[in-house]
């Protein structure tokens, strides 16, 4: 038998008899009699028919609830706390264990205890006590839930004027809260006032009202789920996590950092290429726009002269300008790296270099007014710049020093 009883159990070690609960309804799903369960778990018949039909109210005792539902929960981590969870903290609250000691034993974070103390605990004298803090829960549990909207009618009234004269959600909610200021049952937030026009069944708004908003939609459009996302290319990305380990140390030149710096209205563009293990600096010419098509055609011609062993990979941010990246390394044999949304630190290089750009390219000027040659003066100027990372030597000369070297 794997089951052992304990010994001690007396009131100082906080009569916890979870396990024992556990086993006993076990044994009775197998179809153990009532009595042979107890002499099992070690545990008097009365304690059994009290688990499994709860307390008889009487002037010495209060009523309690059975304890089969225990049996019924699932096995494995829940979401939610379960009711062996809440025996388990009334335990320990009788123990004087802390919050944080508490929820280290549940694997669960000290709020998620802190909360549920705080809800189902005796809304009189403040004990918890976890039978009753499961009714609570339960209580609150079942979905769905009347709405807000639905249950009144002079608040579904005023939501509906206020779309029907096309105001949008938030603001119909911050008006509720200035025109009602002393009035709660008044109040909701934007999101109530979605999910009673698009969740269907609950007939709180009506229905054409959804017409009314700028968006038009009858129905919520998924965003979260990333299964149901629309691809950002054509063609699948590699992540900068696939990158070679040689490109992460910069001991290896020919990995390149790529981006674009924007003139005035979004309207013009330059690209920019900066190899990571000297600095050296490469722009690219956009005279006419930086659709795909635009761009994928000027890096081509800027990279065609660099020899094969400077032309390793290419990293860039996810910007819609590289949709054709795949083309790019079919005609340069470059392989294009994408770096994680909103990680402008994963081409570090490249962003240090644009703020220098800027000295020669202001914000919110056109760049279209720059020719080829400008541009092939400025990228000499940088690469001829002393860099305090080199060793204060300048891209150039490092450059020159490793294909020196690669010769050799």
């Amino acid at each position: 038998m794997d089951f052992e009883i304990r010994k001690d159990r007396s009131k100082k070690t906080g009569l916890r008899l979870a396990r024992e609960r556990e086993e006993y309804f076990r044994l009775m799903g197998q179809g153990v009699s009532s009595r042979e369960a107890c002499r099992i778990v070690g545990i008097d018949r009365r304690t059994g028919k009290r688990w499994r039909n709860g307390f008889t109210p009487s002037n010495s005792k209060r009523w309690r609830p059975p304890v089969t539902r225990l049996v019924a929960s699932a096995p494995g981590p829940s979401k939610h706390l379960r009711q062996a969870d809440r025996i388990h903290i009334a335990d320990r609250l009788r123990e004087k264990a802390s919050i944080r000691t508490i929820a280290a034993e549940l694997n669960r974070s000290p709020s998620t205890v802190s909360r549920e103390i705080s809800r189902n605990r005796h809304p009189v004298n403040g004990q918890y006590r976890p039978y009753a803090a499961q009714a609570r829960a339960d209580e609150r549990r079942p979905r769905p839930k009347p709405g807000k909207i639905g249950q009144n009618p002079e608040l579904r009234d005023y939501v509906q004027d206020r779309l029907g004269r096309r105001w949008s959600p938030e603001q119909i909610a911050r008006h509720l809260r200035r025109d009602f200021p002393d009035r709660p049952e008044m109040h909701v937030v934007h999101e109530t006032i979605y999910q009673a026009l698009y969740v269907q069944g609950r007939g709180e708004l009506r229905r054409e009202l959804t017409r009314a908003l700028r968006t038009g939609r009858a129905v919520r459009k998924p965003r979260r789920q990333a299964q149901q996302r629309q691809p950002r290319y054509p063609a699948p990305m590699v992540m900068i996590s696939e990158r070679p380990a040689e490109a992460a140390d910069r001991a290896v030149p020919g990995h390149w950092e790529g981006d674009l710096i924007i003139g005035k209205d979004n309207g013009s563009a330059i690209g920019t290429l900066v190899e990571r293990s000297t600095r050296y600096l490469m722009l690219v010419h956009l005279p006419h726009g930086r659709g795909t098509e635009l761009v994928r055609d000027a890096l081509v011609d800027t990279v065609k002269t660099l020899p094969a062993h400077l032309k390793r990979s290419l990293t860039w941010d996810q910007g819609s300008e590289m949709g054709r990246h795949h083309e790019f390394t079919i005609a340069t044999d470059i392989p294009v790296y994408f770096c994680d949304p909103a990680s402008p630190w994963q081409r570090g290089s490249n962003e240090n270099t644009n703020g220098l750009l800027r000295q020669y390219f202001p914000k919110g000027t056109d760049l279209s007014v720059h020719n080829r040659e400008h541009l092939y003066a400025v990228a000499a100027e940088l690469n001829g710049r002393p860099r305090k990372t080199l060793d204060w030597e300048t891209p150039a000369e490092r450059l020159h020093k490793l294909l020196a070297t690669t010769r050799q």
